[in-house]
């Protein structure tokens, strides 16, 4: 075994290549390798390799994403339970990802306006969602269902839930306000390892993953499906029925169209209406 110090680039170059021909890696495997041993170089040995800069990185193959139809979203949402199911349902009707339902605060629906802001998403950007008006009668009851934890937790005096960029630091007693409670609370505490605080978090992701998984088999969906699955449906479903792609666009938080074009490429057999030549020859004959 040599040092890494000892190492130059033919030994790196031969170990990336051996990522990508004999281990088969995924570009994204390869690039993280790649980052990795940068970091080493510069961050913990002190030593910069201005030739590793030139080693090429493995682009990202573009996946059509899996959808599901508007039937198999229905059947996925008959075999969840009734929690589990509102939040799928409310990541399906606005497109959000996992994550950003899961962390919404109280202040964050507004059920006078119908929307959703999502806060702090991908790329540290803001943004607006619809609040689907079939969901809005359930959201108030889990809405009342956070309030009863709320008291609680006040009765019981216990810390706070987090609050993002220190603002406790500022408003000492912000995180024990309602407004910043999560609209979907964790039935159990667990401790902050930065501050030590025990707190309570909002449902572990876990859990929808869990039951996603269970539903798509118990509904005979032989489709690859996980909750992001949810997110691409919502996208291709709103492109079908006529949404604007920007419009689709914004509502996904994408910076850019052509990431949100991938949705028509699920679409174009569908909607370019080019009819096969072997459909064509049976048509003549």
């Amino acid at each position: 075994m040599r040092h890494p110090r000892d190492m130059g680039a033919a030994e790196v170059e031969a170990f990336l290549t051996m990522l990508a021909t004999e281990r088969h890696v995924s570009a994204s495997t390869h690039n993280q390798a790649l980052s990795a041993i940068l970091f080493l170089y510069r961050e913990v040995l002190g030593v910069d390799l201005p030739w590793l800069e030139g080693v090429s990185r493995p682009a990202q193959k573009r996946r059509i994403p899996s959808v599901l139809t508007r039937d198999e979203v229905a059947a996925l949402f008959q075999f969840l339970d009734a929690d589990m199911r509102l939040l799928a349902q409310l990541l399906y009707g606005t497109g959000m990802r996992l994550m950003e339902g899961l962390r919404l605060r109280i202040k964050d629906v507004d059920f006078d306006r119908q929307v959703i802001i999502v806060r702090e998403a991908k790329g540290n950007k803001d943004r607006v969602v619809m609040l689907p008006r079939t969901l809005a009668p359930t959201l108030r009851a889990q809405l009342l269902n956070a309030r009863s934890v709320w008291e609680q937790d006040r009765q019981a005096q216990r810390g706070g839930v987090q609050t993002p960029h220190a603002l406790e630091q500022k408003y000492p007693q912000v995180g024990r306000t309602w407004g910043w409670f999560w609209l979907f609370p964790s039935p159990t505490f667990s401790v902050d390892p930065r501050s030590g605080v025990e707190r309570r978090h909002h449902l572990f992701e876990e859990r929808l993953q869990r039951a996603v998984k269970k539903a798509v088999a118990q509904a005979g969906i032989c489709k690859p499906v996980s909750v992001h699955t949810l997110r691409h449906s919502f996208a291709t479903h709103l492109l079908q029925s006529g949404t604007d792609i920007r419009t689709v666009q914004e509502l996904l938080g994408h910076s850019d169209v052509s990431t949100t074009m991938i949705y028509t490429h699920v679409l174009k057999v569908a909607a370019g209406g080019t009819a096969s030549p072997l459909d064509s020859m049976a048509h003549g004959s």
